[in-house]
């Protein structure tokens, strides 16, 4: 039986995609929930599973085509069905036949359930399997290129996830490195926690005088080679003692991917010294892979490259890239842009987190500042609802929000992504760290889904990440605020102690709060901005919200 797969809804308010490549060929066999496509939006890269067991019979769409969603995109030929050439063999049979070979005019969804009962029972036997494959678009699209067979691979990945290096030695390059450990600026393996302020470039971890590791002064030549401790172990038994395996637990290390210092009753016994030593290479691994990528390494930019005699090149202006100019565009046309700045002391914040950072990391999480700002921007939504509210432009009403779902502003290789935190008000910093550095991680891999990008009520974007100080943010519309973040810098401040004045080095951080001046008045926004640094400047604060 032939089936015909429709473009499916990925996402609200999603009405086309582009499709940026096939995962399969006429031909091929596929299983049910197999990637068969990357299709882009405006949102995010997604892979199309297939609906049914079966082959592919044909491919009704080029690669690079925009097509609007209920496009008829693939057709199957159903696992367990007779096929169309057989059905025409039987002769008289074709007439009261035929309406078996029509195509399902059900709409698919992303999953394909709608489909599991549409070929009958002979297919509802076929199970599906077990093992499936993980591995990012990026991986996928390379195993096509090399030749590679996915489910003939091991990932060394999280969870057993594939990796380009993965990809590279089953072709015959390199040995695999463990999650995250490729020092070449490879996207997909970037770890969360290398994102310190995790937002529009995300990557000032001290951000306070010499001590700044914004990207911009980072290079992917900079980057230390992964160790080969990193290397994953290739055995059926790993012994260690309880506390061992709690530790590698804690530290989110893959204890049977830890090299064995010693062999023991028949297996591979790990000592706690080599878990911390492999943690600990991972952790420099993956902030030497965050440096790289956020320096915008050659090998992923665009446009930058010419053929010899080259002057001018055209490439076509799509996917994710138009779909940011066109919400540019519409953001700027709609709310009237205004931007208030203004600068903080944060020295007592800056010693609040290094005080802070050895616990969070004792629990496996990186502590960033980037939580105490959104602590410090919800306390003063609740002060401000018009911050946190929105101008119904069809209804001609003000729509106030009693929930706060903060847009982190993200840097990816494919353009700026918002990754939504939702509920941040009920949450503390560690939960907020965790989640903003696995959200900005499925954003940077392009594995992060379309629900995941939307309903934010306020933005937080980092412009200090490349050593900006100021910025004048455009709104991520239709909301009305965004707050830019600049570079944490030492500069002199005059402090009043003891009836006397003197001049002291400060941590001093720059903001920038623009706002839409239809909803928001100028002495508002300037209240805001002082709310947010009335408790940056006194962090205690924070313990009240």
């Amino acid at each position: 039986m032939v089936r015909e797969f429709e473009l499916p809804d990925v996402g609200e308010g999603v009405a086309e995609g582009e499709l940026v490549s096939w995962l399969v060929d006429a031909g091929d066999e596929v299983s049910e929930d197999q990637p068969v496509a990357e299709v882009e939006t405006d949102k995010a890269l997604v892979e199309v599973p297939a609906p049914v067991n079966g082959s592919v019979r044909e491919l009704h769409v080029e690669a690079g085509e925009v097509v609007p969603v209920g496009t008829v995109i693939i057709s199957f030929d159903v696992a367990g069905e007779e096929s169309p050439t057989s059905e025409a063999d039987s002769g008289t049979a074709d007439a009261s036949d035929s309406d078996d070979t029509e195509p399902d005019d059900g709409e698919p969804d992303a999953a394909g359930a709608g489909d599991a009962g549409a070929t009958g029972s002979e297919t509802a036997t076929v199970d599906t399997p077990q093992d499936r494959v993980f591995a990012p678009p990026r991986v996928r699209r390379l195993a096509r290129e090399e030749g590679v067979d996915l489910s003939s691979v091991a990932g060394s990945g999280p969870g057993g996830r594939l990796t380009t290096a993965d990809i590279k030695a089953a072709a015959g390059g390199d040995p695999p490195v463990s999650s995250g450990t490729e020092a070449e600026g490879e996207a997909e393996d970037v770890a969360a926690d290398s994102a310190d302020t995790t937002t529009s470039s995300d990557a000032d971890d001290e951000s306070t005088g010499s001590e700044s590791t914004g990207v911009g002064k980072a290079t992917g030549t900079d980057a230390p080679d992964a160790p080969s401790s990193l290397e994953s172990a290739d055995r059926d038994r790993t012994l260690a003692a309880p506390a061992t395996r709690r530790l590698a637990e804690e530290e989110g290390v893959d204890i049977n991917s830890v090299p064995a210092t010693e062999d023991r009753d028949g297996g591979a016994f790990v000592t706690p010294e080599a878990v911390q030593e492999y943690a600990e290479a991972q952790k420099q691994a993956q902030q030497a892979d965050a440096a790289a990528l956020e320096a915008g390494d050659a090998s992923t930019s665009k446009g930058t490259e010419f053929d010899p005699d080259e002057r001018e090149r055209r490439e076509p202006f799509g996917g994710v890239r138009k779909r940011i100019a066109e919400a540019m565009v519409e953001s700027k046309e709609s709310a009237p842009h205004v931007t208030h700045h203004d600068e903080v002391d944060v020295t007592e914040l800056v010693e609040a987190r290094e005080a802070l950072k050895p616990r969070a990391e004792e629990r496996g999480i990186r502590l960033t500042y980037m939580p105490f700002i959104m602590k410090a921007v919800v306390a003063a939504l609740k002060d401000f609802p018009e911050m946190n509210a929105v101008l119904d432009d069809e209804h001609q009403e003000i729509v106030y929000r009693d929930y706060y779902n903060i847009g982190v502003a993200t840097a990816t290789d494919a353009g700026l992504m918002v990754p939504v935190l939702e509920n941040a008000d009920e949450k503390g910093l560690l939960q907020l760290s965790s989640e903003m550095n696995e959200l900005v991680q499925k954003a940077r891999e392009r594995t992060i889904s379309p629900g995941e990008l939307q309903g934010s009520t306020f933005t937080i974007t980092n412009v200090g990440g490349i050593g900006g100080e100021y910025a004048t943010p455009i709104l991520n519309y239709p909301e009305s605020g965004i707050l830019a973040i600049g570079e944490i810098k030492r500069k002199p401040r005059v402090i009043e102690r003891d009836g006397g004045e003197s001049i002291e080095p400060r941590s001093i951080l720059t903001l920038s709060l623009s706002f839409d001046h239809r909803l928001i008045d100028g002495a508002v926004g300037a209240r805001f901005t002082n709310t947010v640094m009335e408790y940056l400047e006194n962090p205690q604060l924070l313990l009240l919200e």
